[in-house]
């Protein structure tokens, strides 16, 4: 595969264009007319607003980004996502209008969602982790009845390898520490590579189910699944584990008991929690250097440009080099 690092980074976007006479020209196509006006949600690779129609309803536009899915892998997130819905799952669901979720108006796709609020899910409730392993559970039970088709694997190309030319390529490392960098991000890849194993079932996953894409209104809802992808099911489970490592341990006893009332767990994808975190750093940072001609990332990310945020991930490569080296988190006795 040839990748063309100059094109993901200095990719074009075409949101400016995206003015709230056209946001209510595209609305007004589908037959939704927005009484109150267009409140935009915190949301960086997509744009979306919140609004309440002329009928009272709520609801949720999601704009979405060119040029990063196609439209048949935004229908298979789609259909993922109405398949868990019809089987009594909590999740934010797209709005299906003369047979169709996908709409295309004047270059631009969009999706339109019921506008569903709720409390924060509490990191730190074993009561609401218990109730998001059981969840869990059930979603992972549909998601390996089949593959995604168009939506890609998890793999260490997409989340160290592309992302190590990417940050290569950028102009963001100041010269002076430029080699510490990537020597120590090289020695993280290397490490990372060899703790990466493939004893898992691939399935269909959230892709990106940290606290911030659960809500809580008696009890959880998961939305955004605009990472959907096939992947082990430990990477819908490690982002909800915090604090130290007795604490880590006591919440993944309780989201497992609670996840294995639905759903087999392979106890070799504990081996993957702190490689998958590894795989996030890198991937995290070389996403912000691919979207930096967004105006939407340097006003919410003005950080990533500072020398001190750089000498920051060099500690952090060296630290997660040594937590890779204590053992991998373990299931209680029990199990």
């Amino acid at each position: 595969m040839v990748l063309d690092v100059a094109a993901m980074t200095q990719q074009s976007f075409s949101f400016s264009d995206l003015t709230p006479d056209l946001l209510l020209d595209a609305l007004d196509s589908v037959g939704v007319y927005a009484e109150s006006g267009l409140l935009a949600l915190n949301s960086y690779e997509n744009r979306v607003y919140q609004f309440k129609a002329d009928d009272g309803a709520r609801y949720v536009a999601k704009f979405y980004r060119p040029q990063r899915w196609t439209n048949e892998q935004i229908q298979e997130e789609h259909d993922f996502t109405l398949e868990l819905a019809d089987q009594e799952i909590p999740v934010a669901a797209p709005i299906v209008f003369s047979g169709e979720t996908l709409t295309h108006f004047k270059g631009h796709r969009f999706t339109l969602f019921p506008s569903m609020g709720g409390r924060q899910y509490e990191v730190d409730n074993i009561d609401q982790l218990e109730w998001v392993g059981r969840y869990l559970g059930r979603i992972h039970n549909i998601g390996k009845s089949k593959s995604f088709v168009h939506r890609p694997t998890m793999s260490l190309d997409e989340y160290l390898y592309q992302p190590r030319k990417i940050l290569e390529n950028a102009d963001f490392i100041p010269d002076y520490l430029k080699k510490t960098f990537f020597s120590d991000l090289d020695l993280l890849i290397k490490e990372l590579d060899q703790r990466w194993h493939s004893d898992w079932q691939s399935i269909r996953l959230h892709g990106d189910c940290h606290p911030g894409n659960i809500l809580w209104r008696d009890g959880p809802l998961f939305v955004d699944l605009d990472d959907a992808r096939n992947g082990p099911a430990v990477q819908d489970l490690w982002m909800l584990l915090n604090g130290d490592r007795n604490e880590q341990l006591a919440q993944l006893d309780t989201l497992l008991e609670a996840y294995t009332e639905f759903s087999d767990f392979n106890p070799k994808e504990l081996q993957l929690i702190e490689p998958l975190r590894g795989l996030r750093m890198v991937h995290y940072m070389a996403w912000l250097a691919k979207r930096w001609q967004d105006p939407a990332f340097p006003r919410a990310f003005p950080w990533f440009a500072d020398a001190k945020y750089w000498e920051g991930q060099v500690l952090s490569f060296k630290e997660q080099l040594a937590t890779l080296n204590e053992p991998p988190l373990q299931l209680m006795p029990q199990w």
